[in-house]
């Protein structure tokens, strides 16, 4: 298994508000110390312009999470994300979810008919001129994005072309069966981010009863192996699917305050990464 990291598990989040954010050099540096050597970019802004801080703790980029409004007739979303990728190393996934256009993840619009055009034409766009450029784009299905649910999923899957990035977590919680999803269309995985749920909770997120903030917070993402999805039954799946991409292990929390060094998050993603090898 290619096995990564990514800096949401550090509580590292491109929603304003979203806790206490650590520093780039906490997060590599405990990285480094789990003996990983790939990790997400993170939000815009997390590492500096100067890209060899990565390589200064012997990590490579393997994947960049990019939120665009893909929806709105009178918006083009292809000029930014030309920029974006271009900043991206060439191996570098870009990872793309089709966002809503406020910010957080907690509400969004029904999308009409006219929005559904759009979007997936923008998501054929995107792929295609990404793909002319020798680049990999993917889809990621995410909670409080106009395509999250399973049904909106499988209309990406007939409606476009475009890739998915499958994230295990997102997916149930939006109502999804990830293991049905690699089951049927294990082709159109180019991508995996895995976590572990709280099924109990995802529930309540689904009923409105609780936001997906709040959630969080409340420890919706469990380590892997400890919660409701079924991650080794995806990856013995997506392995005899032939999937040779990564494995960006990911348990999404909400920090209040500077952990104390040697604690905090690099424990939980200590666990995961040890049940990930496990598994290989």
């Amino acid at each position: 298994m290619r096995i990564a990291a990514a800096p949401i598990s550090w509580g590292v989040c491109e929603v304003p508000g979203w806790g206490h954010q650590l520093t780039a050099d906490r997060v590599l540096a405990e990285m480094a110390e789990l003996g990983l050597t790939a990790t997400e970019l993170g939000p815009e802004g997390f590492l500096p312009a100067d890209r060899d801080l990565l390589g200064r703790y012997g990590l490579r980029a393997v994947g960049g999470f990019v939120p665009a409004v893909l929806h709105d007739p009178a918006h083009d979303p292809l000029p930014a994300l030309r920029a974006t990728w271009a900043s991206f190393a060439p191996d570098v996934v870009v990872v793309l979810a089709a966002a809503t256009g406020a910010d957080g993840y907690d509400a969004r619009p029904e999308l009409d008919e006219a929005g559904w055009r759009t979007l997936l034409g923008n998501l054929d766009r995107a792929f295609h001129e990404a793909k002319g450029d020798g680049r990999a784009l993917t889809l990621h299905p995410h909670v409080g994005t106009m395509v999250e649910t399973g049904e909106e999923v499988d209309r990406v899957l007939g409606g476009s072309a475009v890739p998915l990035c499958l994230d295990t977590g997102h997916l149930l919680i939006g109502g999804g069966d990830p293991l049905d999803l690699v089951t049927r269309a294990p082709e159109r995985i180019a991508h995996v981010h895995l976590k572990d749920v709280d099924a109990a909770l995802a529930g309540r997120v689904r009923a409105g009863e609780l936001t997906y903030t709040d959630a969080v917070r409340a420890g919706i993402y469990r380590r892997l192996g400890l919660g409701d999805v079924d991650v080794r039954g995806i990856v013995e799946r997506l392995t005899a699917a032939g999937y040779d991409g990564w494995y960006v292990m990911e348990q999404d929390v909400v920090l209040d305050a500077e952990p104390a060094a040697g604690a905090g998050p690099a424990d939980d993603v200590r666990a995961g990464v040890a049940f990930l090898r496990g598994l290989a």
